[in-house]
């Protein structure tokens, strides 16, 4: 493979990993504001829980959630780097597949749960979005193998 498409394999990949690891972050510890800022006071109010118990179970779910996330980030740097074709081309593959995944969870889930019901179409064109990279990848790699 070229090193065109190897660096826009390593591109992508740091690219992804910014969004997760920074995402991660803030998901850990300023879950609270996040709320506020993308639902509004009311909603953040609702969704971070009622009774103290219910907002810990919450705030430690979101911080692991945050923690995979960043995981996730930090695994993505590191592929970046892995210079295998077959490799690059299998793990693009996987990705556009879990992108997808995640778009047809927000559609036929998320959508249904009254709070976040008006914000499922803004993360599902995300999904799809992140998940159209790797598309662009897998077509531009496939064109220098077979050019």
């Amino acid at each position: 493979m070229s090193t065109s498409s190897s660096s826009a394999f390593m591109m992508i990949c740091l690219l992804h990993s910014v969004i997760a690891l920074s995402s991660g972050a803030l998901m850990m510890f300023y879950m609270k504001e996040i709320y506020t800022f993308s639902h509004g006071i009311e909603t953040a109010t609702k969704l971070l829980g009622s009774t103290p118990h219910d907002q810990l179970l919450i705030r430690t779910s979101d911080s692991f959630s945050g923690l995979l996330l960043f995981a996730i980030g930090f695994l993505l740097f590191m592929v970046s780097f892995v210079k295998d074709k077959e490799f690059q081309s299998f793990f693009a593959k996987g990705c556009t597949v879990l992108h997808v995944f995640m778009a047809m969870w927000r559609f036929w889930f998320e959508r249904r749960v009254e709070d976040l019901a008006w914000d499922w179409l803004r993360q599902t064109v995300g999904d799809i979005l992140l998940a159209l990279s790797w598309v662009f990848f897998l077509v531009y790699s496939w064109r220098e193998k077979y050019d």
